[in-house]
């Protein structure tokens, strides 16, 4: 390993950092899910150490009315959150060093050093939606930049067919739209709206407040039930969006032979995320559920960056 990362293997290295960064990275949004889901995200009410102490949680806690096991989540998050940043770091002084990706690696190292700010507003502005929102997305978006700077690491590559590649950034925008309507629900509570599926309270249309749903600069619990409907709603409409781009695109590759197996791919992690959706509103969102639905919204992520792929 030390010869891996020795500066005569810079390009090495490289790839060794951008792999591990982009596995962390996907460990780090699904602490984060694990955090939010499990109304951990107040577990520790300053930043970034918890009760004043930057490494571990302080016995005050302990003894107090909190609960210990919320602060150790949260401070599990930050830790994990912090080693990625330093990888980041390391990255970014690796491209301006050796020349490689400076432009793409430093705004990766901005959008960490943003996503670090936003962390600390979550708890600064007490889980205000619109900020916790922001950081699901500035996690994915991390992401997505790194998975797309390992992917130009590689010395081969195979880009898709000219005739695919609409669709494939059609897919890719109506995800990233899917993403945000789904940390729209969850930092504004409103999973749990619709409790029956297809339908959504015994109707194809109840009672929303698209208006009040919509409206950003608010803080937690400022919303009616019908703007919590809309909400859910809303996510569940453009689910429909995703299926048929995503799905189209994944029918597309697996009639092309040298596309087939990705093709597959791609349908079984739409099935799952489907399956995972549906699951959580029958099963009124288990914890494990809930992130496994992150999580898989963060895979298509992936599989949709890796699609969309073009050196140059």
């Amino acid at each position: 390993m030390a010869a891996v990362l020795s500066a005569d293997h810079p390009v090495d290295a490289r790839r060794v950092l951008l792999v591990a960064a982009t596995l962390l990275a996907f460990c780090v949004v699904g602490l984060g899910a694990y955090v939010r889901l499990s109304d951990a995200g107040l577990g520790c009410p300053d930043w970034p150490g918890c009760y004043g102490h930057l490494v571990g949680v302080p016995d005050v806690v302990l003894g107090a009315a909190h609960d210990p096991a919320r602060a150790w989540k949260e401070m599990i998050h930050r830790y994990c959150a912090g080693t990625l940043g330093l990888l980041v770091l390391a990255l970014a002084v690796q491209a301006w060093r050796r020349h490689i990706r400076p432009l793409a690696t430093g705004l990766l190292a901005a959008l960490v050093v943003f996503q670090a700010l936003l962390g600390m507003w979550t708890v600064t502005l007490l889980l205000k939606p619109i900020v916790v929102t922001a950081h699901l997305l500035g996690g994915m978006a991390t992401l997505a930049l790194l998975a797309w700077l390992t992917l130009d690491a590689r010395a081969t590559g195979t880009v898709l067919p000219t005739p695919a590649r609409p669709l494939a950034r059609a897919a890719l925008l109506a995800l990233v739209a899917q993403i945000a309507l789904g940390g729209w629900v969850s930092s504004n509570y409103a999973a749990l709206a619709c409790a029956d599926f297809p339908t959504c309270q015994g109707s194809w249309w109840p009672a929303m407040d698209f208006g009040d749903a919509f409206r950003l600069r608010r803080e937690l619990g400022d919303l009616s039930f019908a703007a919590l409907t809309a909400i859910h709603w809303s996510h569940r409409l453009w689910a429909a969006v995703v299926l048929l781009t995503v799905g189209a695109l994944a029918l597309r590759l697996w009639r092309a032979p040298p596309w087939r197996k990705a093709g597959q791919a791609l349908a079984a992690l739409l099935m799952l995320q489907v399956a995972l959706g549906v699951a959580n509103v029958l099963l009124a969102l288990p914890l494990a559920l809930a992130v496994a639905h992150n999580l898989g919204a963060a895979l298509l992520l992936v599989a949709l960056v890796a699609l969309n792929f073009r050196r140059g």
